[in-house]
């Protein structure tokens, strides 16, 4: 098995803590982006050859860069690093909506970018992108999470079909729910009246009761999904990891194509005579 260099962001804790330890444990070299560095000094003594801890804030486009220059034979960049913001779209305040968009889609954008070249220039690399159930399905109260993962799905979709000839495979990952301290982790609005009572507030309110005791996703084993995945010569652009995100997906997959079979003939109407429309192959 050939050494790789990897790149992971939120590396001190959950999953992405879990996937650090994966790919040590199977004899890779790690640079563990994080914003605190205290908290991988353990881990950096058990490895301190092959455990690189860099102090990084992803929403700082700067920093992503210098760190990126600093290590130009990464091989596999892990966009880890993510988290929620949960209420109603009106009860978000302006820093609210400007930090889930920069954390949560621009600081992967930024990151793929940051890496992409170098890797094109080795011919060679993965992209994983963690993304969520969250990035095919919507549940109230998590509209600007939801509108950057869907966006990173986008993006990630469209730059792995751009790299793909140059050796370079992308997965993106749709985890469900995981045992990390899911609820602990998850910041919310300042809740209106407006909205007690409401879908937002009923599901906050079963979140806030029941989501830390139904978490089912272990983060052991999702890590050695991905590790998985990401040793296989050509692995698939989407995987699925946990049962309440398939689901999810498969209801949402079906309602989908219901949906728009039954617009075939609509769709169909308002095309101008002779034209295919667009096509691309």
């Amino acid at each position: 098995m050939a050494v790789q260099k990897w790149f992971i962001t939120g590396a001190s804790g959950g999953l992405g803590l879990a996937l650090t330890e994966k790919a040590l444990a199977q004899g890779h070299t790690v640079v563990a982006a994080v914003r605190r560095v205290e908290a991988m000094q353990a881990l950096q003594k058990a490895y301190p050859k092959r455990l690189h801890v860099e102090a990084l804030d992803v929403t700082d486009r700067e920093q992503v860069r210098a760190v990126a220059a600093r290590h130009p034979d990464v091989e596999v960049v892990v966009n880890n690093a993510g988290g929620a913001v949960i209420g109603a779209m009106e009860e978000m305040t302006d820093t609210e909506v400007e930090q889930q968009i920069a954390l949560n889609l621009m600081a992967p954008i930024q990151v793929t970018r940051a890496f992409m070249a170098a890797m094109r220039a080795q011919q060679r690399g993965t992209f994983i992108h963690v993304s969520s159930v969250g990035g095919r399905t919507a549940y109230p109260g998590g509209s600007l999470y939801h509108a950057a993962k869907y966006g990173l799905e986008g993006f990630a979709e469209a730059v792995a079909q751009e790299l793909a000839e140059f050796g370079i495979n992308t997965l993106i990952i749709e985890p469900g729910s995981i045992k990390t301290g899911f609820v602990a982790n998850i910041r919310w609005t300042e809740q209106l009246d407006a909205y007690k009572g409401s879908a937002v507030g009923n599901l906050r309110g079963w979140i806030e009761q029941h989501g830390e005791d139904t978490a089912s996703g272990d983060p052991l084993k999702m890590a050695d999904a991905i590790y998985t995945l990401s040793q296989l010569q050509k692995p698939p652009l989407r995987t699925v990891l946990g049962g309440d995100a398939y689901a999810a997906l498969e209801a949402g997959y079906a309602r989908s194509l219901a949906d728009i079979q039954a617009q075939k003939a609509l769709a169909e109407s308002v095309m101008l005579e002779g034209k295919a429309g667009f096509r691309p192959e």
